[in-house]
């Protein structure tokens, strides 16, 4: 083991406030608390890993504690400021709270405390993962934190400052370290390479940077791990791809080809081949689905910024360019969609492989039955009724009243007085009196009832609760719903019930809702606004369907015992009809108590 040699993480570790890459507005505020002496007793650093939370807090305390401090400028070279570097300071204690968290750890502290510094300006504690600290521990600290000693200063440092106790975040100014962008860590790297000397080229760089997840320290630990591949040949991103056990982009290219060209014989072969050369199912899900992803974005977005959100070079932006070409954009969040609840499978099954293979047989069959043409097809099929549309409105919708029958010619005997013989003659009926003059149309049938016509909100309201396919959906509307406006650019309803108002702004109330709208003007994606009441809303009432009047004068005619029954038969599945069509009004009970009524059918009994 060489002794001399040093990780290129610590080696190139920020000494300065000026050295931190990135973080600008933490490094103003504590350069800004330097220079105008405002050294608060407790600080708590927070962010995730390798975003300079730690080396933050040590720079902090060396230009608190440096000989010609406080300054933002440390000199280095005092004995406290090397005491630091070289992590043996006396006065400067760092505490791993993972490995010391009991109440007892806490006490220790505390009994320490209490003695001035040694050599320095100040006592500086730095808890490094405080939020492992046990409940006990933390409430131990709770009053020293609030007020402690004279020149004792607290840095707290987490990565969870959710799991940190509220009163222990109330006695701390609290910093929120930011992921580092692409471009600085690129950049930093950059600097560290040439001044390393080790020969990688811009492209793997930019890989680096972003499979460190905003952490300067672990794209470091990356650059230093790739730098005994160094050699004649620049390090590429091929052999980034390699050492993380990551697929190429070429392999990635193809598969994804294969799966738009809906080909999946050829889908499983090049499947095989990338699981052969060592790659994990799940690895390989999860690289399609960041390739996908690229996809999409080079589909979608700006040219400007698609380098910024894929960070790939110019020829593998023109061809994931010319892929997009091929497929659309409703297709590829399909693709997407499918290859997360793969991973999600894979997580979990026994046989992981299987799920891959069976994954991709999927999305290569699926994807061509996606295609938009396709679906045109299958819409203007059913609207050609090619296949039969259930229209679920239709049974809250009174029937038509059945038409009265028309007169009809019979011949019955005349019975002559006895002396005679009874002669059979035609008789006609009803038989038209010379005097009344009654024209033919007079012995027309009433019309069937039609559906309730105009352009009025309650009408309008009316047809749009008919188009509600779901009955407890219909009946909620009914009772908690006010329309405010419709039109085919605009509907706006109002709920009364808070609780009920978010059921029909997300999930599949509000879907029911828009596919009403649609049914009902014949279109498509309407736009329907759902919110709570204001005192300006008139409230609407729904406007009862035409019917056909009860009354209806008779001409003076005979009809048969037949005609008569069916007639009565007609009015009375007409009164059935009519008891069919729920009433969601009552006064005497709560609103909740009528909503549940009317969702189950219920009843209330007294």
């Amino acid at each position: 083991m060489n002794e001399n040699y040093i990780p290129l993480y610590r080696k190139y570790r920020p000494q300065t406030l000026e050295e931190v890459v990135g973080q600008e507005h933490i490094k103003k505020a504590l350069t800004n608390a330097i220079n105008l002496n405002k050294i608060a007793h407790a600080y708590l650093f927070t962010g995730p890993r390798g975003t300079g939370k730690t080396s933050t807090a040590r720079i902090f305390a060396k230009s608190l504690n440096c000989v010609e401090g406080p300054t933002v400028k440390p000199c280095g070279k005092c004995e406290n400021c090397i005491a630091i570097i070289n992590s043996t300071p006396v006065d400067v204690i760092e505490i791993d709270a993972a490995s010391n968290r009991s109440v007892e750890d806490a006490q220790n502290i505390l009994e320490k405390v209490m003695y001035a510094p040694v050599n320095s300006r100040y006592k500086i504690y730095i808890i490094d993962e405080v939020h492992m600290l046990s409940t006990t521990a933390f409430n131990a600290l709770l009053k020293t934190l609030e007020e402690p000693p004279k020149n004792v200063i607290f840095i707290l440092a987490t990565t969870e400052v959710h799991k940190v106790l509220d009163t222990i975040k109330s006695r701390c100014q609290r910093f929120d370290f930011k992921r580092i962008t692409t471009d600085d860590i690129s950049k930093h790297l950059r600097f560290i390479a040439d001044k390393e000397k080790i020969n990688i080229t811009d492209d793997a760089i930019a890989s680096i940077a972003k499979n460190s997840a905003g952490g300067m320290r672990d794209s470091i630990a990356l650059l230093d791990q790739l730098s005994i591949l160094d050699g004649e040949k620049a390090i590429s991103t091929e052999d980034i791809n390699a050492l993380l056990g990551r697929i190429s982009f070429d392999n990635l290219k193809t598969l994804t080809d294969t799966i738009i060209d809906s080909t999946p014989d050829k889908a499983v072969e090049i499947l095989n081949n990338i699981y052969n050369s060592g790659n994990e199912p799940i690895q390989i899900l999860l690289n399609l689905l960041d390739y996908i992803k690229n996809l999409l974005v080079v589909k979608t977005c700006a040219k400007e910024i698609i380098f910024d959100l894929t960070q790939l070079n110019d020829e593998q932006i023109s061809n994931l360019k010319e892929q997009s070409e091929k497929i659309e954009v409703h297709q590829i969040i399909f693709l997407i969609n499918k290859c997360s609840e793969y991973i999600k499978e894979l997580k979990t099954s026994t046989n992981p492989q299987l799920w891959l293979e069976i994954g991709i047989i999927d999305l290569a069959n699926l994807s061509e039955n996606t295609k938009l043409i396709e679906l045109q097809n299958r819409i203007t099929r059913l609207e050609g009724g090619a296949v039969p549309a259930i229209n679920i409105a239709q049974y809250k919708t009174a029937p038509s009243p059945v038409q009265k029958p028309e007169a009809k010619t019979v011949t019955r005997p005349v019975i002559e007085p006895k002396q005679s013989k009874p002669v059979d003659k035609p008789i006609k009926e009803p038989a038209k009196p010379k005097e009344n003059n009654i024209t033919e149309e007079e012995f027309t049938p009433p019309p069937k009832a039609q559906k309730a016509q105009g352009d009025d909100i309650s009408t309008l309201w009316g047809q749009l609760l008919d188009n509600v396919q779901s009955v407890p959906t219909r009946a909620l509307l009914r009772q908690w719903a006010n329309p405010i406006k419709i039109s085919k650019d605009e509907v706006e309803l109002t709920i009364k019930n808070e609780m009920l108002l978010k059921q029909f702004t997300e999930g599949n109330k509000r879907e029911m809702l828009i596919q009403a709208v649609d049914s009902m003007f014949s279109q498509n994606n309407s736009t329907v606004i759902v919110r709570l009441p204001s005192s300006n809303d008139k409230p609407v009432e729904v406007k009862k369907k035409l019917t056909e009047p009860k009354t209806v004068e008779k001409p003076a005619i005979i009809q048969d015992e037949t005609d008569e029954a069916e007639i009565e038969e007609a009015q009375e599945e007409e009164k059935e009809a009519e008891k069919e069509i729920p009433q969601y009004t009552s006064t005497s009970h709560s609103d909740q108590v009528n909503m549940v009524k009317q969702l189950f059918d219920g009843k209330i009994i007294d």
